[in-house]
């Protein structure tokens, strides 16, 4: 179940199943087609050649902020999940190649600043792990900007943070606050925001006397998947672009509420991470308000349909997710 292989099968059969989605163009073996269109005409490419990827050319003035060592490798490294999910970071129809809209995004700065992208995947702890040891340049893959993490890390924003709840299709519960969620069982990805934010609320209720939340911890998207389907859990709060793709393309399930990466505190933002103070970051942060200045941003937005959480200016370290108990 944990496997690529696996997992890739799971998603595919979904797809298959609804009938709001029509498949074209044959690959992948034959399973599926490489192109899925949702009931309201967004269409998503899951070929490994991605032969619509919006790319750009190179930028002088902002390669030139590269450091001297990454300028003279000539690569940008970056490193993400691989099991984030449609249309973030998943893998393509052939099981190997990483696509989504995150790695759009690292190709569209590696263009910029005149580099080739080298894309690598580890577990979601591990990322960073790579950031501390200087094995990548920089970490893609729907990061949170959080106060915490802003002491060993670097920031430059590139879309807002959305998490949604995503819950059976034909559940009858509705959600009205934190304490909607008391008695439930609710799955989350283990060290992501969205685990700092259910383990707070989770606090909260105890305190108020309310029945704990039972948190159900998993890795990979197709886990929760089946978790979902299956009913062993109540819900699943994740990104909002992943419970869109998911709720549109499964027919099994719907999102019950969409909040902000940061809860009630502000309006949380996704960013492109490397490490404190190594000289990258405003390279990268040129390179994003080129993309959003140019339209080739706006782009990649439509292409895999994140309109709901475009930014207008790319912001460097702003205020984040507050330190848990802040």
């Amino acid at each position: 179940m944990g496997s690529a292989r696996t997992g890739r099968r799971a998603v595919l059969a979904a797809v298959l199943t609804t009938l709001a989605l029509v498949t074209t163009a044959c690959g992948g073996g034959g399973e599926v087609g490489n192109e899925v269109r949702t009931a309201d005409g967004q269409v998503f490419d899951l070929s490994p050649e991605q032969p619509t990827r919006v790319r750009s050319d190179k930028v002088d003035a902002i390669a030139a902020k590269v450091p001297q060592a990454i300028r003279d490798r000539g690569t940008f490294v970056v490193t993400g999940s691989a099991t984030t999910g449609p249309p973030l970071r998943f893998h393509a129809t052939d099981d190997r190649t990483l696509v989504g809209s995150e790695i759009d995004f690292a190709y569209l700065v590696a263009d910029i600043l005149g580099l080739r992208l080298e894309a690598l995947a580890a577990d979601w702890s591990q990322n960073f792990v790579k950031i501390d040891s200087g094995e990548v340049d920089a970490f893609i893959s729907n990061v949170t900007v959080t106060e915490e993490r802003k002491e060993k890390y670097d920031f430059a924003t590139y879309r807002l943070d959305n998490i949604a709840l995503e819950v059976p299709k034909d559940d009858d519960w509705t959600y009205t606050d934190r304490k909607s969620l008391a008695g439930k069982r609710i799955g989350v990805g283990s060290g992501t925001n969205q685990e700092q934010l259910l383990v707070e609320w989770n606090e909260s209720n105890i305190a108020e006397g309310l029945p704990a939340i039972d948190i159900a911890y998993y890795q990979q998207a197709t886990d929760y998947y089946l978790a979902l389907s299956s009913r062993r859990i109540d819900g699943y709060l994740g990104p909002n672009p992943v419970a869109v793709y998911h709720s549109a393309t499964s027919g099994d399930t719907k999102i019950a509420t969409t909040l902000s990466g940061a809860g009630e505190a502000l309006q949380a933002e996704i960013a492109v991470a490397t490490k404190k103070d190594n000289g990258l970051i405003a390279a990268v942060h040129e390179a994003l308000q080129y993309a959003i200045d140019n339209g080739i941003y706006q782009k990649v937005i439509d292409r895999w349909g994140l309109q709901s959480e475009v930014v207008t200016r790319s912001r460097v370290n702003p205020p984040g997710l507050p330190k848990p108990g802040a």
